[in-house]
């Protein structure tokens, strides 16, 4: 008898310790994963923070007006600062790059100092101007290899505390990727801080409101149901799961989700009248079999088929077999940017896979455009002459305090860069400048 139990107390002993084993890998596991998806935002962050950053500074270059300077040079000092920190969150404590930091710290520096001063007494120099176009150069290197470094990380599926273990571990040869990539980063930034050596860096609507556009009687459950069958293309409604969005939400919605296999989709309908505010579709994408001029048809198509109408495509791009579609409304001729729409199609089938409406639900309505004080001709006068100009239109824009104005929309090209700048057609004011961005690097041709 008392052998069964000393083998029962055993038993319960092993077990115990089995489980607190497991436990133990449990919590193990988590915090690496914890560790890990810390790293890869981290990295993620930083790429779009250069992406950013390089894009502003060459904003910089094609603006010709004092007063967007400032705001402009606080933006990109902004930037530097999300960059430096996104560094800091990275396990590069145990291999150099000091340089790299260096260089964005002079350039937060060199940004703020000039975005404190007063530029119409005090404009840019012809020094700081051609510092300026040196940055650019830079950063955008610094931006490329990054995202070669993404690339590498992306493509064969690395993980970052397997970089934290190889700085760790001196012993073994540091070969990963990821340290190689950042090595050569450091390396390219040391060599523009020994060019600075004698020459050291000195001196749409996002205001949230009331729905506009929403317009048509409550849907109930069933109905939103059956559209979102309808537009997630879903056969069974029982694979569908909806939930309404309580209190605290700008409006009240209806979240469908569903998930087969590979194959996932997500959308919010608005309560009144049952529009559609977001779509995401996610599934594997085959090669293409439509180009994307097709693709911008069936994108079209799609927002005529949900009363989307008069919308006019004014961008264009695709990634990885995607079509990329942004429009914006056109009221008798003139781009409504605030009225934003886009659409995201697969280039395999033509299917619509993404929609982003809440822009044009929130600020659309018909609106008492006025004319314009200043002729085309006039605004031309006020861009940066050494653009050069390709096209030309009138669009409404929200400026920088989320005010409606009336513009010309210029499309033009500076240094094999092109800018769409925006000057007020009332009272020529140069109200925006965006760089637009170039065609994708394909990293995967250089390996």
């Amino acid at each position: 008898m008392f052998r069964w139990i000393l083998i029962g107390l055993l038993a319960l002993g092993i077990a115990g310790t089995a489980f607190w084993g497991y436990m133990e890998h449990q919590e193990k596991n988590s915090i690496l994963i914890q560790a890990e998806n810390t790293y890869q935002r981290s990295f993620h962050e930083l790429t779009y923070h250069m992406d950013l950053l390089h894009d502003q500074i060459g904003t910089t270059l094609a603006m010709n007006s004092s007063e967007k300077l400032s705001p402009q040079f606080v933006e990109i000092w902004r930037l530097t600062s999300e960059a430096l920190t996104n560094v800091g969150q990275l396990p590069l404590g145990l291999l150099p790059f000091n340089k790299t930091e260096e260089f964005l710290s002079n350039i937060g520096d060199f940004t703020y100092r000039t975005a404190v001063r007063d530029l119409d007494d005090s404009p840019l120099t012809d020094d700081e101007t051609s510092t300026l176009k040196k940055l650019y150069s830079q950063s955008g290197d610094i931006k490329d290899e990054l995202r070669e470094v993404q690339h590498m990380a992306l493509e064969n599926n690395l993980r970052w505390m397997d970089v934290q273990l190889a700085l760790a571990n001196e012993d073994e040869p540091m070969d990963n990727t990821i340290i190689d990539g950042f090595t050569t980063v450091e390396k390219s930034v040391e060599g523009y801080s020994e060019g600075y050596a004698d020459s050291p860096i000195i001196g749409t609507s996002s205001e949230e409101h009331q729905y506009k556009h929403l317009n048509g009687k409550e849907i109930r459950e069933e109905e939103a149901l059956k559209k979102g069958m309808e537009i997630l293309n879903v056969e069974n409604q029982e694979n569908l799961t909806i939930a309404e969005t309580g209190e605290g939400s700008d409006i009240p919605i209806y979240s469908l989700s569903y998930q087969n296999g590979d194959e996932s989709g997500y959308m919010d309908l608005a309560k009144q009248g049952g529009h559609p505010l977001t779509v995401l579709i996610t599934r594997p994408i085959a090669e293409n079999k439509i180009s994307l001029n097709e693709g911008a048809e069936k994108a079209q198509d799609y927002l005529e088929k949900h009363d989307l109408d008069s919308m006019m495509l004014f961008e264009s791009s695709e990634y990885d077999n995607v079509g990329l579609y942004s429009f914006v409304y056109n009221q008798d001729g003139v781009r409504v940017y605030s009225d934003a729409v886009e659409v995201k199609v697969a280039l395999d089938d033509g299917e619509v896979i993404g929609l982003t409406a809440r822009n044009y639900y929130m600020n659309h309505t018909e609106r008492d455009i006025p004319e314009p004080t200043l002729s085309m001709e006039e605004a031309k006068e006020m861009v940066n002459s050494n653009v050069d100009i390709q096209e030309e239109f009138l669009a409404v824009i929200d400026n920088d305090l989320d005010e409606e104005v009336l513009t010309y929309e210029f499309l033009g090209v500076m240094d094999n860069d092109t800018y769409r700048i925006f000057i007020n057609a009332m009272n020529g004011r140069e109200e925006k400048v965006e760089k637009l961005d170039g065609t994708e690097i394909n990293f995967a041709a250089n390996f």
